[in-house]
């Protein structure tokens, strides 16, 4: 899955027109990225939540056949945050367990690695395993700790950042109400009191493009990678 549905207040105005999973990087919608990365690692069906000016998502991306994948969308109307998002899109997901992107994160996360973790937590009875990344400067506490392969709901000098990428059993989000509005962070860190959120420190490439001045810097550093 790939979480689109966010308004993208920071990104105004260039998001009064365009969603910002549209919004070009590199010469491609950023959201194309991601959707190329999972088609490389063998994905064949993909759901995209979406809410504001959802409907030229659909128009641009169609059914995922240019890209080698079958495209569904879940559409919300007005954004249900991430938990309200992803328990509303269950019935298009449909597997146990499943790797969901925010659509607003650039990376150079190699996705064929989600093979792997969904079949160690499925062995391990895992309910997540999430992506962290080194602290940026605009979020410099972090929010949570890597301690033995797992997270925990810990600030410390140690704390690293929520990638934004991360793999889910459905049981995560069996309290989750479809259609109604509520966050993820509340329902991992109840599982990482259980001891069942396993993580990762990925070191490389990782951008959150927040703000229009974060969209710049990626256009550019990737135009001077391409060109």
């Amino acid at each position: 899955m790939i979480l689109a549905a966010g308004k993208g207040e920071r990104m105004r105005p260039l998001t009064d027109h365009t969603p910002k999973p549209l919004l070009p990087v590199g010469g491609k919608p950023l959201i194309l990225w991601h959707l190329e990365k999972f088609a490389k690692a063998g994905f064949e069906r993909i759901v995209i939540n979406h809410a504001h000016l959802g409907d030229q998502i659909e128009e641009i991306l169609g059914d995922g056949e240019a890209f080698g994948v079958e495209l569904r969308y879940s559409r919300e109307g007005e954004p249900l945050e991430t938990a309200g998002g992803i328990a509303t899109a269950m019935p298009l997901i449909g597997e146990n367990i499943f790797p969901v992107v925010n659509a607003d994160v650039f990376c150079g996360y190699d996705f064929s690695r989600f093979a792997g973790i969904m079949a160690n937590m499925e062995r391990e009875k895992m309910l997540a395993h999430l992506v962290l990344v080194d602290n940026p400067p605009h979020h410099p506490k972090g929010d949570f700790e890597l301690e033995g392969g797992k997270v925990l709901d810990r600030i410390s000098p140690q704390s690293l950042t929520f990638a934004g990428i991360g793999v889910y059993h459905r049981d995560l989000f069996e309290t989750s109400e479809p259609w109604k509005k509520a966050p993820l962070a509340p329902l991992l860190k109840d599982a990482m009191k259980q001891g069942l959120v396993s993580g990762e420190h990925y070191t490389g490439r990782w951008m959150d493009v927040g703000t229009p001045d974060r969209l710049r810097e990626l256009d550019h550093e990737i135009c001077n990678q391409i060109c």
